[in-house]
């Protein structure tokens, strides 16, 4: 992905990104195409590697303490909901 710092000259973009900065925004062209325009500030990304080999990707995946920490931590908030009750609660066929 590409990043293009913007001037702050810029007020249109400017006026953009502070609108967008709390819950986010969808940009839309005139013929329909979306664009989704949100801060980053707390995101985080983890590299697994450049393979090709998805067996590699797992593995690499697995071995990133920083990422099982994460989901980890994730795992252990709020209150887990069984698939079959879930779907039962949907209205969806077991």
């Amino acid at each position: 992905m590409k990043i293009i710092t913007v001037p702050t000259e810029d007020t249109f973009f400017h006026h953009l990104l502070t609108a967008g900065v709390d819950d986010g925004l969808i940009l839309q062209t005139p013929d329909g195409h979306r664009f989704m325009l949100c801060s980053l500030e707390d995101w985080e990304g983890f590299d697994v590697g450049e393979s090709d080999d998805f067996e590699q990707e797992v593995e690499a995946t697995g071995q990133n303490a920083e990422l099982m920490t994460l989901l980890a931590k994730r795992r252990s908030h709020g209150k887990r909901i069984p698939l079959e009750t879930l779907k039962e609660e949907l209205g969806l066929d077991t």
